[in-house]
């Protein structure tokens, strides 16, 4: 595995992407996925040009942090968040992207207020209903997205969602359409002029392309940059 060429290349393919949509390439964030990788393959990921980490696991995020592996990047929590879990992932993170329900918005607004800080977030949609994933479903999403914007430790800055596996080329265009309008809905609602509600985090390995062809700001890479994942343990 060459990870500064497979760097390379998905940034390649993020500007191509990016350009034949009308985009500007910068206006897409890379991140890493980083589950189940070791400190050494995180800390060779940044030194090829990775400049945002996102971790799936709390356990992983934890250990990934003793060791200061994300040195030189940014990290994001990614993946699905216990709330009896938030106090190990509120403060540690810049962006948590996968706050799906009143319970654990109410959690991390908890922690970050004991932590003096504000936490932002991401809250994830279940665009296609699936049973086995996270996310609110897309009728309860506007009550949701008002009571985040109410919370004074919490700061909305988008939505993230996963749409189903797919090996067909553009079959999850349509999910990611969804999340785009729902988002554009979410900021016409907004009454001031403070708020920054612009992050689209959606598209993976398989569809990172449709996704920015549909608006994503940012997209989370893991098998494309890494290779497939090693079996998880624990």
């Amino acid at each position: 595995m060459d990870l500064t060429q497979n760097v390379r290349a998905v940034q390649e393919k993020i500007a191509a992407a990016a350009r034949a949509a009308g985009r500007e390439p910068g206006e897409i964030a890379l991140c890493a996925a980083t589950k189940v990788q070791t400190d050494e393959t995180i800390r060779a990921a940044i030194a090829a040009g990775i400049r945002l980490c996102g971790e799936n696991r709390v356990q992983e995020l934890t250990a990934h942090l003793g060791a200061d592996a994300y040195a030189g990047a940014e990290v994001h929590f990614i993946g699905h968040l216990q709330t009896n879990k938030v106090k190990q992932v509120v403060g540690n993170v810049s962006l948590i992207h996968s706050v799906d329900s009143t319970r654990l918005l109410q959690a991390v607004e908890l922690q970050a207020d004991k932590l003096g800080i504000v936490q932002d977030i991401l809250l994830e949609v279940n665009t296609a209903r699936e049973e086995s994933k996270g996310g609110c479903m897309p009728e309860n999403l506007p009550a949701l997205a008002e009571q985040a914007m109410k919370c004074p430790h919490v700061r909305l800055r988008g939505l993230m969602a996963i749409p189903p596996v797919s090996t067909l080329s553009g079959s999850n265009r349509k999910y990611f359409a969804q999340i785009r309008h729902f988002l554009v809905d979410i900021i016409g609602k907004i009454a001031d002029n403070h708020s920054v509600v612009d992050c689209l985090s959606m598209g993976m390995s398989a569809d990172y392309e449709d996704a920015i062809a549909e608006g994503a700001t940012l997209v989370r890479v893991g098998t494309a940059l890494f290779g497939a994942r090693p079996p998880i343990h624990g």
